[in-house]
């Protein structure tokens, strides 16, 4: 495995929405394209990652002191960078898949945006080490 590269594991196409995406409009993107991040891409330039804990979990603390009517109100108009991370982590497209699951295991993250020098290019999610780590053993 330390010689396998991310390049040959990353999943192609990740779905890519602007910061100003509200929530309500990522979530049904992800639950129509069945996948569980979104990446958060402004003018070509990775800003952000949005996952579905991030709308389970942070939304209901940014809208528990208001009143129901207005918090659903805010709900329908709130971007994903209010509970997006910013800056996330990320790996190079000729980096190593032990160093994308060091990292990932170090900062407690299931995926790593693929970069080549500054433009994004795909992603490595946990899903896609398994599948590797599979591979490998039943070789």
């Amino acid at each position: 495995m330390k010689e396998t590269l991310v390049r040959d594991w990353m999943t192609p196409d990740p779905i890519n929405v602007p910061s100003n995406c509200t929530l309500p409009d990522a979530y049904w993107l992800m639950i129509d394209k069945k996948v569980r991040r979104l990446l958060v891409v402004d003018h070509e330039k990775l800003v952000g990652i949005v996952t579905l804990e991030d709308l389970r979990g942070k939304v209901p603390s940014i809208l528990t002191s208001m009143d129901p009517i207005r918090a659903n109100n805010m709900l329908t108009k709130l971007p994903v960078c209010r509970v997006m991370t910013e800056n996330p982590k990320t790996i190079e497209v000729n980096a190593t898949l032990l160093k994308a699951a060091r990292l990932m295991l170090e900062f407690k993250i299931s995926t790593l945006p693929v970069m080549e020098g500054n433009k994004l290019v795909e992603i490595i999610t946990e899903s896609d080490i398994f599948r590797a780590l599979v591979k490998q053993l039943e070789s």
